[in-house]
């Protein structure tokens, strides 16, 4: 299921909807999108909250389906690592959800305080594999936590011994453990002081490089694709209005949410002036 060719995931005219509550329906979260992720690339998805990210990235990851609150595709056609994902079976869904990392929201929150570091990392290989040899999983362990720059003595403790930014690291090495094909990681310095967003970051290039996987990333920080993408799908409203390069994109805003973003990342990322000496 890895895939062969040079584009790892394929949206065409894609719609995505859940049910709405309440006996009201269904409701659409992605309305009509088409891209694509090439082999290697670092895609992103930028957009504010409710325009359908977090949606789009758990149904490329294989997270969709009536285990995640009936969310499924009503439009179009998704293809991932060779794998058409409208009609897939639920074995179908674990195995291509074994091919492809993924960092859910707030992904320190996920982690099990009962159980050590090296547990927690550990455990996508015995999800996959009852039966796998335990030595070796806490050789696996070990790698991914010194991959994403934490001490080897961080495997031996409890997540309530560490800080937010070193759980979001644990987080990360969890979710890459299985040296997947395609991560997709939503939001992967939420909930991290500011203070260490700037080194998580380095460390997900890093490790991009290193393992040469593809990336989705997510996120509703321009600033964040400025610093990990190669191209950027903007959405608002269940809606792609931008696509590109995120300097391309933000350069020729065709859209007033675009705008908008433009001029959020133009305060944000200005210098500061300071007063000349009188």
């Amino acid at each position: 299921m890895t895939g062969t060719g040079d584009v790892v995931v394929v949206a065409s005219d894609l719609s995505i909807d859940y049910p709405a509550g309440h006996g009201r329906g269904r409701f659409t979260a992605v309305r009509g999108v088409t891209f694509r992720i090439a082999r290697g690339e670092l895609f992103g998805i930028v957009g504010e909250n409710g325009a359908g990210k977090s949606t789009l990235a758990r149904m490329i990851a294989g997270r969709g389906g009536v285990d995640e609150g009936g969310t499924t595709i009503s439009g179009g056609s998704l293809t991932v690592l060779d794998t058409p994902v409208r009609k897939l079976s639920e074995r179908g869904r674990r195995r291509l959800s074994a091919e492809v990392g993924y960092l859910p929201q707030q992904a320190f929150r996920t982690l099990d305080r009962r159980r050590t570091v090296a547990e927690n990392v550990a455990e996508p290989l015995f999800e996959r594999d009852r039966g796998f040899d335990r030595r070796e999983a806490g050789r696996r362990a070990a790698e991914i936590v010194d991959a994403v720059q934490l001490p080897w003595s961080t495997l031996a403790q409890y997540p309530h011994e560490l800080t937010t930014g070193q759980l979001q690291r644990v987080a990360i090495a969890r979710s890459l453990i299985l040296e997947p094909t395609l991560w997709v990681a939503d939001e992967p310095t939420g909930g991290a002081d500011v203070t260490v967003r700037a080194p998580v970051l380095d460390t997900l290039l890093e490790l991009q490089s290193e393992r040469d996987f593809t990336a989705l990333i997510v996120s509703h920080d321009a600033a964040v694709m400025s610093r990990l993408t190669d191209r950027v799908a903007v959405m608002h409203g269940g809606m792609i209005v931008g696509l590109g390069a995120l300097d391309d994109v933000l350069a020729q805003p065709k859209h007033p949410y675009v705008r908008g973003l433009r001029d959020d990342y133009l305060l944000r990322t200005a210098p500061i002036t300071l007063p000349q000496r009188p």
